[in-house]
């Protein structure tokens, strides 16, 4: 049994929360924004790409932050859009078991992320990785402090700080 590391006690519901958490959005911003009944004809969205009348072109990564004394990251599944050669690119080594020297994709972060100022269409890379490992999301410099979290690492109280917010809204 392996030893967790991370946990705290949540300031809003008074629970011990342990292990470094991973959230995730389940489709871009802009499917989400779509109302529900326009998206039988204008959206294509699979596990780990989506299509939006066939001219965005986005695929899920990973956007992973260092914890100061965990193992592994925190990470936030993100959507990035993606021209339409790269996506053809990136569908065609899909199921490649080795594709890391594939790319990397200069995208747009498809999503806005909590505790962050808007992060809608930051500037990242998006480098594919072997084995059927979602592609790493690199934040590019900016302003944003998104940029200098994934750069630096974080606190585990400012991991505190995103859990609670991700999951209670506070």
């Amino acid at each position: 049994m392996l030893a967790v590391t991370f946990r705290f006690t949540c300031k809003s519901c008074g629970e011990i929360h342990e292990g470094v958490p991973t959230f995730g959005a389940d489709e871009p911003l802009l499917v989400h924004l779509m109302p529900a009944s326009e998206r039988a004809g204008h959206v294509r969205l699979g596990s780990d790409d989506c299509v939006i009348d066939d001219e965005r072109f986005l695929i899920r990564g990973c956007l992973e932050i260092r914890v100061e004394g965990e193992t592994d990251p925190f990470v936030w599944g993100v959507w990035v859009d993606i021209n339409r050669e790269d996506f053809g690119e990136w569908t065609n080594t899909f199921r490649m078991r080795k594709r890391s020297d594939i790319g990397p994709f200069a995208a747009y972060l498809g999503n806005t992320l909590p505790t962050y100022p808007d992060t809608f269409n930051l500037h990242v890379v998006a480098h594919l990785r072997d084995d059927g490992t979602r592609p790493l999301i690199e934040v590019l410099p900016c302003e944003n402090p998104l940029y200098e979290e994934q750069r630096g690492g974080i606190s585990r109280a400012r991991l505190a700080e995103i859990y609670e917010k991700v999951i209670h809204g506070e």
